[in-house]
């Protein structure tokens, strides 16, 4: 059972790895906390890690500290590695050696892992240190040896990852098990109720909490070309290690559109429920946009996105620029095209059918359901 247990967290941000894999692992943890779990989260001190973040949320947090390591600083092409290996800061077993120690004092009763550098490998060496295992995968891309397996995607099915995972391992797999906060859900029929009269005043861009690829800025740039109504407005969100923030501050002074930027804003739901369309990245916000119906300009800033990305635009929900470079030239029609109301109509009537936002109770009903 959850209630009571202790749990624990594997996982990383960085600049390079994002902040999307700590943000939904927060969201499981306080509804774990909420039903009297102790949680505890393990990470590695990469630049842009978010232990502070963590901390200021009232969770007890374990340092890991970057390894010097001969790991490439580009993608592993090793069968015997996973190919986000270079992630990790260090080797997957430096990494559970470095667990160990952490988890040994702790004795969870579940431990929990989101990271694309790991796999049974760092999974096998642990199980003597938590009788049951959560993995939160997005790639179905390599092996597991877990009681659990959650890939909150579309596009997979359990089938892809039946050779990846034990046979007594249940598999969630599906935006219906997408890990929202509750205020998604809660404010779900606000949002789909002012959509039936659809039209473009409000614009929400959103391109994750590093952006390193600078997408909001260039967005800006190409939304300068774009015929808004004039009495549009622009709501820009960021996050405080945002390399490129500087920059989009100074560019949104100079949008003939009012133009606010947001830092580590506490409020996204409403923000997005306010929005009549958002431009944003791909990735795990993808099913917020969903429960909320909101019709979305979707980017593809990574490798990893392209599939899922793919998957929502044949679903009818989104506009789609699959390489950031894209954006100067696809912006322009993109907008036009959701300056059709029918065309607004038809992607939050597609999007909503996606996504309900109680996929956390979902998974801590599965959680409950495995005795160890």
């Amino acid at each position: 059972m959850v209630i009571n247990a202790t749990v624990a967290f594997r996982v990383d941000a960085s600049l390079q790895i994002g902040s999307g894999h700590v943000m939904r692992c927060l969201t499981l943890a306080d509804a774990l906390r909420f039903e009297g779990a102790e949680c505890h989260f393990i990470c590695r001190e990469h630049p842009g890690h978010l232990l502070d973040l963590i901390y200021s949320k009232g969770f007890n947090i374990h340092r890991l500290n970057k390894i010097d390591s001969t790991a490439s600083s580009g993608p592993v092409t090793q069968s015997d590695e996973p190919t986000h290996a270079h992630w990790l800061g260090g080797t997957q077993l430096e990494d559970a050696e470095a667990c160990k120690n952490i988890l040994e004092d702790l004795k969870p009763d579940w431990l929990v892992v989101d990271h694309y550098a790991l796999d049974r490998q760092w999974e096998t060496s642990l199980q003597a240190f938590a009788p049951r295992l959560l993995v939160i995968d997005d790639l179905a891309d390599r092996k597991h040896v877990c009681d659990l397996l959650l890939d909150q995607n579309l596009g997979h099915t359990e089938q892809d990852y039946t050779t990846l995972v034990p046979k007594s391992c249940r598999s969630m797999v599906g935006p219906q098990y997408a890990l929202l906060r509750p205020e998604f859900a809660r404010l779900r029929k606000q949002s789909l109720e002012r959509r039936g009269s659809p039209k473009l005043q409000h614009i929400l861009v959103t391109m994750g909490g590093v952006d390193q690829a600078n997408a909001t800025g260039l967005t800006l740039q190409a939304l300068k070309t774009c015929p808004l109504p004039a009495s549009c407005r622009i709501s820009v969100v960021m996050g405080l290690n945002a390399p490129n923030l500087t920059e989009v501050v100074g560019a949104a002074t100079n949008m003939p559109w009012p133009t606010e930027v947001l830092v580590n804003i506490t409020d996204m739901g409403e923000r997005m429920a306010s929005a009549d369309i958002v431009i944003g990245a791909a990735g795990s916000t993808s099913w917020e946009r969903c429960c909320l119906g909101v019709p979305t300009i979707m980017v593809v800033l990574a490798e990893n996105q392209k599939s899922g990305a793919e998957a929502l635009l044949s679903s009818g929900c989104v506009e789609l620029i699959e390489e950031v470079q894209d954006i100067p030239m696809q912006m322009p029609a993109s907008i036009h095209a959701l300056s059709n109301e029918n065309t607004l109509l038809k992607l939050s009537k597609n999007a909503r059918r996606i996504c309900d936002g109680l996929g956390v109770q979902k998974v801590l009903k599965q959680m409950s359901n495995i005795n160890g």
